[in-house]
């Protein structure tokens, strides 16, 4: 089972590497921000937050990858986000990977049905893919988060 484009739901926009040469401390305030109704803000700031240290749990097996494409919207994954993927972390069952696939790359969710080994897409509009002898498949990392910007795509 193989196909182009349409069958992948697109794949990676692009790939980069982790730096955790510089840190990036950032106020994290000891107050939750509600969701629901507003409440009055607490202005204590807990801690500096380093978003290496929050993101990054093993830094030279991490790497970002830029998502292209709507095939995992169903899993709160959308074309334009950034994608931190950790090669250390073991794929398991259920697990969303990157995957290499017949020399493409993909993220979809990695789903074992007895023998079988499946690419799951979250979205309706594309099929699983069986993983059989015949397919060249890796698993280059496990997503482990997700970054969005509320302000549309960036380069």
């Amino acid at each position: 089972m193989t196909g182009g484009a349409a069958f992948f739901g697109r794949g990676i926009g692009g790939v980069y590497r982790c730096s955790t040469g510089i840190s990036a401390r950032l106020p994290l305030f000891v107050a939750r921000i509600p969701a629901g109704f507003p409440s009055p803000a607490d202005d204590y700031i807990d801690c500096a937050l380093d978003l290496n240290e929050l993101l990054v749990r093993h830094p030279a097996a991490t790497f970002f990858v830029r998502v292209s494409g709507d095939s995992m919207t169903g899993a709160g994954i959308f074309s334009g986000d950034i994608l931190v993927v950790d090669r250390a972390e073991q794929a398991a069952h259920n697990s969303i990977v990157i995957a290499e696939l017949d020399g493409e790359l993909t993220v979809k969710r990695l789903v074992r049905e007895g023998s079988a080994l499946y690419l799951f897409p979250e979205n309706p509009a594309y099929r699983p893919i069986q993983v059989t002898g015949d397919t060249a498949f890796s698993v280059w990392g496990v997503v482990v988060h997700v970054i969005r910007s509320l302000r549309g795509e960036r380069s």
